[in-house]
């Protein structure tokens, strides 16, 4: 299944979080704090203002990003979970 976002939403692909220390100990998912990182998979074509005008998006697809944890609404493409974000909801991108 193809997702294609529109507007201001972006379509991420979190990615798999370290859940044991180098220790050998297992971290439980609600231990973990801080941002999580993603992928953008697909990017709307940008925020539309109050007098029409599209504002382009600063994300790409392929670019990594960093957004709060239980931040945007999950979603299971071809049964991998992913997460729809709008653009405020970005804290940064990776390079």
């Amino acid at each position: 299944m193809t997702v294609k976002t529109i507007r201001d939403r972006i379509l991420v692909l979190p990615a798999d979080g370290e859940t044991k220390t180098s220790g050998g100990l297992f971290i439980p998912d609600n231990a973990e704090d801080g941002p999580v990182k993603g992928t953008v998979i697909s990017a709307g074509s940008g925020r539309v203002t109050e007098d029409g005008t599209i504002v382009p998006l600063e994300v790409f697809v392929g670019n990594t990003v960093l957004y709060s944890k239980g931040t945007g609404h999950t979603v299971r493409v071809d049964d991998v979970e992913h997460v729809v974000l709008i653009e405020d909801q970005i804290i940064a991108i990776v390079e």
